[in-house]
C-alpha cells in the first residue's frame, strides 16, 4: 500500500492506498445532467498511464509525428499536452487539501477540473490534485503526477488475487442499473439504464473486434454477448461469406478450440494485465473486457420470472422480481469506442478510417 505526499513540504495527502487497474469508464461523459457515482473504491488508485488533462492542443496543432510518438494514428480532436501517470482516487481518500476559489468552476452542476488543478494543499498552498464532481461525470479527485510523490507504507504489501479467486468472489458488474437524475422535481429521481460502465467496456472492445475482423463479419456468442455486440458488428462491417468468429475465454471457460479467431478475454481488476490461455499454440486475437463485466457474460446470474413464495430453495438466487430492463436497445459508448480505435494501428487501414469519418451518422442510428 501506499500514501501520497505533498512534493512542496512532505504533507500526507491520502489515507493508505493499494493500486487497481485503471477502470475503462474513468473518462466517460455520460448522458446529460445525470449523477454518477464515485469512480473509485474506498482504499484503492488506480495510474493513468496517458497524456491527460490541461493544456490542450487541437489536431491541426499537432504533428503528425508528435501524435504517433504518443500512440495516437488517427485524427482527434484535441490531444492533452499534461504530464502522464495522473493518479485517481475516491474523494473521501483525500486528506489535507482546499479548493482554490479560484480554480472552482464548472461545466454545469459542480466542478470539471477544465482550468487545471482546484485543490491545493492545506500547508504549502501548492496546486495537487482537480476534484470532479460534474453531472455526467464520475466523481473523482486527480492528484497532479508532478505535484505528488507516492511512499510505500511498510509491511502492508498487497498480492493481486488469483483468476480462480476473483471467479470465487465473484463481483460482476451487473448490466443494467438505476441512473440518478439531477434535480427532478417531478415523478422519480433515477430511472433504469443499461450500465455506463458496460456501454464504456463494450465501445472499448467494439474498437478491438473490429481491428481484430480484417474486413469480415464477426459473430459472438448467443446471449447477453450478442444483446451488446452483434448488432453494431453488423452494421460496422460489410457482410461476406466467412465470418470470424469470436469466443469467450478465460478462468472458468472451456479451452479455446482452433477454429476461434478472436478472443473475449477479462483484464485482472489489480493489475490490469490480460487473462492468457495455458496453450501457447493459441493464436487468436485477445479483445479485452474488465472483470465484471466478462464475468456477466460468461457467467450470466438467472433471474426468476415470479417472486417465489415460502423458504428459499436450492439454486435459487433471488425472490422478488428481476431489475426492470432499459426500454432501449444497448448502445457503446462512442467517445471510449474512438479513444481506443485511434490508438490501435490498424486504423491506418481506409475501412476503419471511414468509420471513425461517419461516428456521428452511427450515434443517430443508435449504434452508438
Amino acid at each position: 500500500m501506499f500514501v501520497f505526499l505533498c512534493r512542496g513540504c512532505g504533507t500526507e495527502l491520502t489515507t493508505p492506498l493499494s493500486q487497481v487497474a485503471m477502470p475503462a469508464h474513468a473518462h466517460q461523459k455520460y448522458g446529460n445532467g445525470l449523477q454518477l457515482p464515485v469512480l473509485m473504491e474506498s482504499g484503492t488508485f488506480a495510474v493513468d498511464p496517458e497524456l491527460w488533462g490541461p493544456p490542450w492542443q487541437r489536431w491541426e496543432e499537432i504533428h503528425r509525428d508528435e501524435a504517433v510518438a504518443c500512440g495516437i494514428y488517427a485524427p482527434v480532436h484535441a490531444l492533452s499536452d499534461g504530464a502522464p501517470g495522473s493518479i485517481v482516487i475516491a474523494p473521501g481518500d483525500a486528506r489535507a487539501t482546499a479548493l482554490i476559489p479560484e480554480r472552482a468552476g464548472g461545466y454545469c452542476c459542480g466542478l470539471d477540473g477544465a482550468d487545471g488543478p482546484n485543490m491545493a494543499c492545506e500547508r504549502c498552498d501548492l496546486p495537487v490534485a482537480s476534484r470532479i464532481d460534474d453531472c455526467s461525470l464520475w466523481q473523482a479527485v486527480w492528484l497532479a503526477p508532478d505535484a505528488v510523490r507516492r511512499l510505500t507504507v511498510s509491511g502492508t504489501d498487497a498480492v493481486p488475487l488469483t483468476w480462480a479467486a476473483l471467479l470465487e468472489e465473484g463481483k460482476a458488474t451487473p448490466p443494467f442499473e438505476p441512473i440518478a437524475t439531477w434535480g427532478a422535481r417531478l415523478g422519480p429521481n433515477h430511472f433504469w439504464s443499461w450500465s455506463p460502465q458496460w456501454e464504456a467496456a463494450v465501445g472499448r472492445a467494439l474498437a478491438h473486434l473490429l481491428a481484430a475482423s480484417r474486413g469480415q463479419p464477426v459473430t459472438v456468442p448467443d446471449g447477453l454477448s450478442k444483446e451488446v455486440f452483434q448488432r453494431a458488428l453488423d452494421a460496422l462491417l460489410p457482410a461476406g461469406p466467412r465470418a470470424r468468429r469470436a469466443v469467450l475465454a478465460g478462468p472458468g471457460q472451456p479451452a479455446v478450440d482452433g477454429d476461434a479467431d478472436i478472443m473475449l478475454v477479462p483484464t485482472h481488476p489489480q493489475t490490469g494485465q490480460m487473462w492468457t490461455p495455458a496453450s501457447p499454440k493459441t493464436s487468436a486475437y485477445r479483445v479485452p473486457l474488465p472483470f465484471g463485466v466478462w464475468l456477466g457474460l460468461a457467467f450470466p446470474k438467472p433471474n426468476l420470472p415470479l417472486p417465489a413464495s415460502g423458504g428459499m430453495p436450492n439454486g435459487v438466487l433471488r425472490d422478488d422480481p428481476p431489475a426492470p430492463r432499459p426500454r432501449y436497445l444497448f448502445r457503446a459508448d462512442p467517445d471510449a469506442f474512438q479513444h481506443t480505435l485511434v490508438r490501435l494501428p490498424a486504423v491506418r487501414s481506409t475501412w476503419l478510417r471511414g468509420i471513425l469519418a461517419n461516428l456521428t451518422q452511427h450515434m443517430r442510428t443508435g449504434i452508438f
